[in-house]
């Protein structure tokens, strides 16, 4: 474990980009300690073993190579205290000359147990899926002192709005005890097409997650998925755009966009599950209305408790300045863009005729 641990934190100082090469010549066993109970392993591995690619972690998860307490499981197992885990020979990574920037965002809440900020849309949260890095590794450069800094949730990439990170162990794995127990109250804004109606609507559609032939993450509504809820609450129209507040009441990859495409109420600018003629035409300004080149979704308020002190914390980031502006342009040319949308879908359904 030693190994590992020095190898962690030489991955955490320099934050280099990598190639699979090295390989870890020994089997390691792991006892797990209080503060690192409640982890699912896999994440738990993902952590300790920085540098192993992540398909080899759950390569070895699959095969039954990890063991704990000397039995097989699960990537979805959580740890206990005192269990012994079997880590096998893993490949490790060599650094490469290209280097993470440091970079700092807008911070909501900064103390000895976390930092909460306000990401931009168009981040990552972490490095993988063809991102080189995101907002964890920028951090970590950015403060090379740190001795622990870990995501407590994930935003989509194009999802801007309020982000947790622990800056302790004993913090995180407080706060993910609050996730699974349904204490944080999560809320975000977004801007649906479509004429909505009720002024708060329960969604219950069950989500399943797939990969795509091209190897992209996607989600879809199926009986059998994970059962995902969503409240939605009407705050304002816009002619034929509503803006909503959507709160969380299970935490669903892609869960908000799912389900209100599957409502018919797509999200402006979704690239995954909204409106693509609706996207389009919203990418140019028209008629007093401002162009929107992102999907306008915005994580506003999140209340939790405090890990360290017990004491009830609501936060709130602002609609950054392309939404706002949008909605405000909104205002005078709601008809000019729904005459946008029908004219692109009849342009479109005209090309696909000829064909």
């Amino acid at each position: 474990m030693k190994d590992l641990a020095k190898y962690s934190r030489e991955s955490a100082k320099n934050h280099a980009l990598a190639q699979p090469s090295q390989v870890l010549p020994q089997v390691q066993l792991v006892t797990i300690s209080a503060e690192e109970a409640g982890q699912r392993i896999d994440n738990f591995l993902i952590r300790v073993c920085k540098g192993v690619p992540k398909s080899h972690i759950y390569r070895v998860l699959r095969s039954g190579e990890v063991r704990v307490n000397k039995g097989r499981i699960d990537q979805t197992y959580r740890l206990q205290e005192n269990d012994v885990v079997r880590i096998p020979p893993l490949r490790l990574a060599e650094k490469s000359t290209q280097t993470v920037p440091g970079c700092e965002f807008t911070i909501l809440l900064e103390d000895d147990c976390m930092l909460v900020i306000d990401k931009p849309a168009g981040v990552a949260v972490h490095g993988g899926s063809g991102v080189s890095y995101g907002v964890i590794e920028q951090l970590r450069a950015s403060r090379p002192d740190a001795k622990f800094l870990e995501l407590v949730h994930r935003l989509d990439r194009e999802t801007s709005g309020i982000l947790l990170l622990a800056k302790k162990r004993s913090a995180l794995t407080n706060l993910h005890e609050q996730i699974r127990e349904g204490a944080f109250d999560k809320r975000y804004l977004t801007l649906v097409h479509g004429d909505w109606q009720n002024q708060r609507q329960h969604v219950k559609l069950a989500l399943h997650k797939y990969t795509t032939s091209e190897g992209e993450r996607r989600v879809r509504v199926q009986a059998d998925g994970q059962a995902s809820h969503t409240v939605f609450q009407l705050l304002r129209k816009y002619g034929p755009y509503a803006l909503l507040e959507a709160e969380l009441k299970t935490g669903r990859t892609h869960q908000i966009r799912v389900h209100l495409a599957a409502s018919g109420f797509p999200i402006a600018g979704d690239d995954k599950y909204g409106d693509f003629a609706l996207n389009r035409a919203l990418q140019k300004a028209e008629g007093g209305r401002k162009a929107l080149k992102r999907m306008f979704l915005h994580a506003h308020q999140i209340t939790f408790t405090h890990p360290g002190s017990g004491k009830e914390v609501r936060l709130n980031a602002p609609l950054p300045p392309e939404c706002a502006n949008f909605l405000k342009s909104l205002e005078h040319s709601s008809s000019a863009v729904a005459d946008d949308v029908m004219a692109n879908r009849a342009a479109t359904k005209g090309q696909a005729a000829t064909r």
